[in-house]
Formats: structure tokens, C-alpha cells, sequence
């Protein structure tokens, strides 16, 4: 018990390490940027009519003191941390006064429903079909699976949302291609509105699990062919042990190490090439909402994203590092 209590402090001080990196570099890199949040705000503001000097002056201090970007760079860091810590990024530049933090509520949820639960989907698939397939290395519907995972696992994520777009959408339109639900449907604890959601999930969905899929089967196949040959595994079969049981408890749970170590990688990088299925799809999630801020310049926004994506992503990473003792035992001692 003492050996996993110092694994978990070990993994939370990483994690703690991780999450004050990487908010720190988004936090230099977007201030190195010659983008001006207050003067694009006034320049917006003071757009369509005259302004006096001293309006302007008022007004840019009081945008100053919004956006936290008063004082010298080292003021504006503290102040960063600051609001981080109370979740109080200020207002959107491009949908003021609405706060980010608003923003971010209203679009994680879709991005954890859709990101999320994809990543976990095909790495249970993947691993269980791979798994079979290893295994029964006889079976032509198996090896058909293969072909098939290998021929998608190359094919970036939106590459197929285009072809799935295009299929389902205009050649055979039988399912929606944008929004995250009905908008004729009000939001609400119904089954109306969850079976709209699910039907607008359901091309994004297919566009990562089908490319994400692939590498987890053929992982999983390569390792159980491996471990088949082992001499416990061929004892067993020689002692009589059912083939089911030997490949749950014999196979597939000593082939899942190397598989559970790449989902919390996986995880990690769950906000690469994804992100850009919820602008194909215009899925209201925070992939969209982060390329609408770029191309908005909306600085405090990419700032919100990017911190809450990055403690997202670290989180979900921690998590799979304190149950990997879990399924191998063996690591509460190194």
C-alpha cells in the first residue's frame, strides 16, 4: 500500500509538472504574438463612429484591466495564474461580453462526449477484435477485419469526415451533417433530444473511430501472437484449460499492458487531428471553438481553450497512470 501511495505522489507530481509547463509556454507563446487584444477591441468599438481621446484612454484602461494585461509581463503571468486558479478567464473578444469560461462550459461536454468516449470505443474494439484475431489466426472473417484496419489506419481523421460527409450527406442523405443536435428540438432530459444527438454523432464518430481502430487491432494482434507461444500459454492448452479463459486471463490481459500504456498516450493527443472533425461537421465543441478563436484573433478565448485542454488531457493521462497498477501489479515496485 505504502509502494502505490508514493507511485500516485510520483504520477501527481508529474502531473502538477506537466499542466504548470504547459499553461506557462501557451501563456509566453500567445503574448510573443503581436496581437493586441485591448487595441483590436477599441479598434472594433470605434469602427463605426468618432470617439474623444479621452473615451479611448477610459476605455482602453478598463480593457486593459478585463483582459488582465495590465503592468509588465511579469504582472500579466501572476495575473494568468490567477484567474486560472478561480476558472476566470474574462470576457470572449469575439463574443463580448460573454465570459470564456460561459464558452468553455457550453462546449466541453460535447467535446468529452464525442473525443472521449471515440478514443475509449476503438481502444476496446480495437484490442478485443486484435485480440481475437491473434488467436485465432485461422479465421478469414478476422483477417478481413485486418485488411480493412490497415487500410484505414493511414487516412487522416478528416479526410474520412469529408468522404462520410459527402456519402451521407449528398449521395445518400440519411443522416445529419452538422450541429450537435436538432434545432428544432429543445435542449432537454428527453429522449427526443438524446436520440438527436446521437444521430448528429454519429458521422464525427465514424470518422475517428474507423482511422483510430486500426492501430490498436493490429497492436493488439502483434503482441497476442507473441505471448501465444509462451510456455505458460501452451501448458495450459496442454492441461486442459478452456481456450476462452486461456485467451481472457492467459492472453489478453498480459498483451493489454503495452495497449493501456498507449491509450494514456493516445489521450494525450486527443486534441491532434480530431479537433478538425468538429469544424468539418461544425460540431459544437471545443475544437471548433478554439479554430473560431484563432481566426477571430480572440485572445482570451485561445487562452481559455488551450489551459483548459491542456489540464483535460494531463488529468485523463494521470488517471491511466494510478489504474495501470491495476492490471500489472509489478509497477507499485519500481
Amino acid at each position: 500500500m505504502r509502494s502505490y501511495a508514493l507511485y500516485v505522489a510520483k504520477r501527481l507530481v508529474q502531473f502538477v509538472l506537466v499542466v504548470f509547463i504547459g499553461i506557462s509556454l501557451t501563456f509566453f507563446i500567445t503574448h510573443l504574438t503581436p496581437i493586441d487584444p485591448v487595441e483590436q477591441m477599441i479598434a472594433s468599438m470605434t469602427a463605426f463612429g468618432d470617439t474623444s481621446p479621452e473615451a479611448i484612454l477610459r476605455m482602453r484602461e478598463a480593457l486593459r484591466e478585463l483582459y488582465g494585461v495590465e503592468g509588465n509581463l511579469v504582472d500579466q503571468y501572476v495575473t494568468y495564474w490567477g484567474r486560472i486558479l478561480t476558472l476566470d478567464f474574462g470576457p470572449s473578444l469575439s463574443a463580448f461580453p460573454t465570459p470564456v469560461a460561459t464558452l468553455i462550459a457550453r462546449a466541453l461536454p460535447w467535446t468529452i462526449g464525442l473525443l472521449f468516449t471515440c478514443t475509449m470505443l476503438a481502444w476496446l474494439l480495437g484490442n478485443v477484435l486484435g485480440g481475437l484475431a491473434g488467436y485465432y489466426r485461422k479465421s478469414r472473417t478476422l483477417k478481413l477485419l485486418g485488411v480493412a484496419a490497415m487500410g484505414f489506419h493511414p487516412i487522416p481523421y478528416y479526410i474520412i469526415a469529408f468522404v462520410l460527409l459527402i456519402v451521407f450527406g449528398y449521395i445518400w442523405p440519411v443522416l445529419p451533417i452538422s450541429g450537435g443536435s436538432a434545432q428544432n428540438v429543445s435542449q432537454a432530459f428527453s429522449v427526443e433530444y438524446a436520440g438527436s444527438v446521437l444521430r448528429h454523432a454519429i458521422l464525427p464518430a465514424l470518422s475517428i473511430i474507423l482511422v483510430s481502430i486500426g492501430g490498436w487491432f493490429m497492436g493488439m494482434r502483434a503482441l497476442v501472437s507473441n505471448i501465444i507461444s509462451e510456455d505458460y500459454v501452451v501448458y495450459a492448452e496442454l492441461g486442459g484449460v478452456p481456450r476462452k479463459r486461456i485467451l481472457s486471463f492467459y492472453v489478453m490481459r498480459n498483451a493489454l499492458m503495452p495497449q493501456i500504456t498507449g491509450l494514456a498516450m493516445s489521450l494525450g493527443a486527443i486534441f491532434n487531428g480530431a479537433i478538425i472533425v468538429e469544424q468539418v461537421f461544425s460540431y459544437p465543441g471545443l475544437g471548433r471553438l478554439l479554430i473560431g478563436a484563432v481566426y477571430s484573433a480572440d485572445y482570451s478565448l485561445v487562452l481559455g481553450v488551450t489551459a483548459i485542454s491542456i489540464i483535460a488531457v494531463s488529468a485523463s493521462v494521470f488517471l491511466i497512470d494510478i489504474l495501470y497498477p491495476v492490471f500489472d501489479p509489478r509497477v507499485q515496485l519500481r
